[in-house]
């Protein structure tokens, strides 16, 4: 029973790896000091606790967005407070990167511009946008930590591809 009960456990084991090395959990994350891009994102403001179902109704929005071709561009989001932190609530623009301020947006959506041309920290990895977001932002403050960088609180991710994403944050001047 015990061998049995030993090799189902090894078994999946190995299973649940593949699936993780599949999304890319292995995958390093590049960190390297960049002038920041100019960015327009179309989507819904959101501030209030992450448990808020609001949250949830507008990242699916933003998915919805792109497969309805609704708008074309790549999911992306601007958090005004620290997203990996430890509060209970969050400060965000949930929506879609698009590539100009030109295009007709949905009614429900509004157009915010990312300013660039700011130095700041720029994290890629290749992982799927499930995992991606906590490499990104742990080897951002890792890296910031290590250079004595303070950052400002406005992070931008965006996830150009299922399986890319992408964090930048001003650096404090």
């Amino acid at each position: 029973m015990n061998k049995k009960f030993l090799l189902v456990m090894l078994v999946l084991s190995a299973i649940v790896a593949a699936f993780y090395a599949y999304l890319g959990g292995f995958s390093s994350t590049s960190v390297s000091e960049v002038n920041s891009e100019r960015l327009f994102v179309a989507g819904r403001a959101f501030s209030g606790s992450v448990n808020d179902s609001g949250i949830n109704d507008a990242f699916r929005r933003a998915a919805e967005v792109l497969d309805k071709n609704e708008l074309q561009g790549q999911l992306g989001n601007i958090y005004y407070n620290n997203p990996e932190g430890r509060a209970d609530s969050v400060n965000a623009f949930i929506g879609v990167v698009i590539p100009d301020s030109t295009v007709q947006l949905p009614a429900d959506y509004e157009l915010r511009v990312v300013p660039g041309g700011r130095r700041a920290l720029r994290s890629e990895v290749n992982a799927h946008y499930m995992l991606a977001p906590n490499k990104l932002y742990e080897a951002i403050f890792d890296y910031a930590k290590e250079k004595n960088l303070e950052l400002e609180t406005f992070y931008v991710e965006w996830f150009p591809e299922d399986r890319q994403g992408i964090v930048e944050v001003p650096i404090k001047e």
